[in-house]
This record gives C-alpha cells, sequence and structure tokens, in this order.
C-alpha cells in the first residue's frame, strides 16, 4: 500500500468522496488549505483523508477519512492516521481534532485506540476527540 499527496480536485480522491457520500458522509468542498491523501492498493484508490489547520494557533483538524468496504478491517485507516498526524506535526500542528458521527462505533473504536480521547467542543450529532502529538508519532 502507498498514501501519497493529492490535490484536492484529484479525479481518485473524488471518487472516493462521492463514495463517501453515498454512506451518508457530509457534503464536500475542496479547500485550498487542506492536505489530501489517498491510499493506493494494487493501482487502485481505496481510501482517502486530509488534514486542514484550525485557526487556533498549533491546531489542525483531520477530516475526509473513508476506507471503501471491500478494504475496510486492513489497518488501511489506522495507517492513514499515521500519516495525517505525521504531516500535520512537520507542519507545526502538534494538536489534531477530528469528529465522528455517533453512528460510527467502528470509527469511534478507531480513533480511541489511536490515542484520540473525546472532548466536549462538538455539535450534538456527533463525537469530537482530540490528541496531541510528539516528535515520534505513534
Amino acid at each position: 500500500m502507498l498514501i501519497e499527496a493529492r490535490p484536492a480536485l484529484d479525479p481518485e480522491l473524488a471518487a472516493l468522496v462521492v463514495a463517501q457520500l453515498h454512506e451518508g458522509g457530509q457534503s464536500f468542498a475542496p479547500d485550498d488549505r487542506a492536505a489530501y491523501f489517498v491510499a493506493v492498493v494494487d493501482g487502485r484508490a481505496v481510501a482517502c483523508g486530509a488534514w486542514q489547520p484550525l485557526p487556533e494557533v498549533g491546531v489542525a483538524e483531520i477530516k475526509r477519512m473513508y476506507v471503501r468496504p471491500a478494504f475496510r478491517g486492513r489497518g488501511i485507516a489506522r495507517q492513514m492516521i499515521v500519516t495525517l498526524e505525521e504531516e500535520a506535526l512537520v507542519a507545526g500542528r502538534p494538536v489534531i481534532r477530528l469528529t465522528a458521527g455517533v453512528t460510527s462505533p467502528a470509527a469511534i473504536a478507531l480513533y480511541r485506540s489511536s490515542g484520540y480521547e473525546r472532548v466536549p467542543i462538538c455539535e450534538p450529532a456527533a463525537f469530537c476527540f482530540e490528541k496531541r502529538l510528539t516528535a515520534s508519532v505513534q
């Protein structure tokens, strides 16, 4: 598997976003401030994720996490999280936040097992998580 940076308007990223929307994801508006990544397995784009800086100094947010159903359970999402964390840390963003829908128990379990703790700064129909990164991202 290879995880590579992609532009916001990349066609393979767009196909993943459309698949995510069909599964109940939120609408997508490309953001030039975000850094987008795609996981490629055997030449096929199978997962995506992004991070973007938040207005607070040193804080970033993970967005657009998605893995195609046929590729779930292989550790791809966990590897994507590590990539996003490493990239945000290099960019001077040691605090990472993310939002997960309350109907996403697998995603919530993944975030918790990756060291994210629930924080109360969230909308009612979601769970918000935060993680402080160190120089050796795990």
